[in-house]
């Protein structure tokens, strides 16, 4: 199935965020093959052949948001500790619920958390699970982010010697497609070091990425724990560093240097108590920076909340150099670039996978837009999110998410 997304204002991330103009998206199967004007898809398709048509008159077209880290199966337990600190988050989220969730209780929020993102735009997603339990809980977790057409990556974090693993890898993940997996780890700072080693290790006996909640436990920890993972020869292994609150501009610059990414959760750490945000910071040192909502017991779950909190607090340290492109492009292709799949989706680049979304400029609170970045993200919300594709495949159309 080929579509043509016919006249609307394109945006796009790569090799930087700017507004292209009044432009056509050629989509062929999964991917992208041309982005122009008055552009022909071939065959029949004025008389009704096998290219769909959408006229995105009025719209702006952009790549699909990334969400570089987001419990997803706490969709169950929104706004639980709204008014709660990390403690709180801790007791309640982690020691109460996580326990006694059932596999069918994991499927259903990672499918409900999963279609929140779908109808906010977010097309890909990196799942960071603490309830895999049992073989169960795990399948269930996939089952939940397959069903409900997402792009994720699921972030799996090992509870045995490393058995189950291999048989979610290899049972899951064998073949390339909309899912991926990554190990989540609990790292030096939370587990101790022995445990940092064999998580370290197994994502590279696995050939895994990793992402690791870190830098948020103190100055001294956070470079006491980047300094063992330099020594033991582990910063190699592609990893993203959660919240980095603590991390100095020295610790960001080597996370930098040995491909290291960032995902920084502008709502939640501010919220809980964690720390102030370091989006600007982590940008400085070079490696990718991307947003994430981390978790819906104490903040929101659309990018648009994450876009504005991340410039607005941003420029409240008086960084008034961190502009409306440089928080878009951390929700597009710095997310894809921070979950291992910059290669594949947070741009419009032909050959890539055809991860669009198409948002409505005729709304009230869209309306008389004059710049289309800065109104995506100081002005947008859910409701102006139209159409969203998902390689290749309309998962909402016209307002409304497909096959609910």
């Amino acid at each position: 199935m080929r579509i043509l997304i016919r006249n609307g204002t394109v945006i796009d991330t790569h090799p930087a965020v700017a507004v292209l103009g009044e432009l056509d998206v050629l989509v062929d199967g999964e991917r992208i093959v041309a982005v122009g004007k008055d552009l022909n898809a071939g065959g029949d398709w004025e008389a009704g052949g096998d290219v769909e048509v959408i006229d995105a008159t009025g719209r702006l077209v952009l790549p699909g948001f990334v969400d570089s880290h987001r419990h997803t199966w706490q969709a169950a337990y929104r706004a639980i500790v709204a008014d709660g600190d990390i403690q709180d988050y801790f007791r309640t989220v982690l020691g109460e619920l996580a326990p006694s969730v059932t596999p069918d209780d994991v499927y259903a929020g990672n499918l409900a958390g999963a279609r929140e993102c779908l109808d906010a735009g977010i097309t890909t997603l990196l799942d960071w699970t603490q309830v895999a339990h049992t073989p169960d809980h795990a399948d269930a977790l996939v089952a939940g982010l397959r069903e409900s057409g997402i792009r994720a990556v699921l972030g799996y974090n090992p509870q045995d010697p490393g058995e189950e693993v291999r048989r979610v890898r290899d049972t899951h993940f064998r073949t390339p497609g909309r899912l991926s997996m990554a190990i989540a780890a609990l790292g030096p700072e939370i587990a101790g070091e022995e445990r940092a080693l064999w998580e370290w290790r197994l994502a590279r006996d696995l050939d895994l990425r990793v992402t690791v909640h870190a830098g948020s436990q103190g100055a001294e920890g956070a470079r006491r724990a980047l300094e063992f993972l330099q020594g033991n020869g582990l910063l190699e292994r592609p990893t993203t560093y959660i919240h980095g609150v603590d991390y100095t501009g020295d610790d960001l610059k080597l996370i930098a240097d040995t491909g290291g990414s960032v995902s920084v959760s502008p709502v939640d750490e501010p919220a809980l108590g964690i720390g102030y945000p370091i989006t600007g910071r982590a940008a400085a040192s070079g490696a990718p920076v991307s947003l994430s909502a981390d978790t819906v017991t104490c903040g929101p779950g659309d990018m648009f909340s994450l876009m504005r909190a991340a410039f607005a607090m941003e420029r409240g340290l008086g960084n008034l150099a961190f502009t409306t492109r440089d928080v878009l492009r951390m929700a597009t292709l710095g997310g894809a670039q921070t979950v291992g799949l910059g290669d594949s989706v947070g741009s419009l680049t032909p050959g890539k996978q055809a991860d669009l979304v198409l948002l409505r400029t005729g709304t009230p609170g869209m309306a008389g837009t004059r710049d289309p970045i800065g109104a995506i993200v100081l002005n947008a919300d859910t409701s102006a999110v139209e159409t969203v594709l998902v390689a290749g495949r309309v998962v909402k159309r016209a307002g409304a998410l497909v096959a609910v």
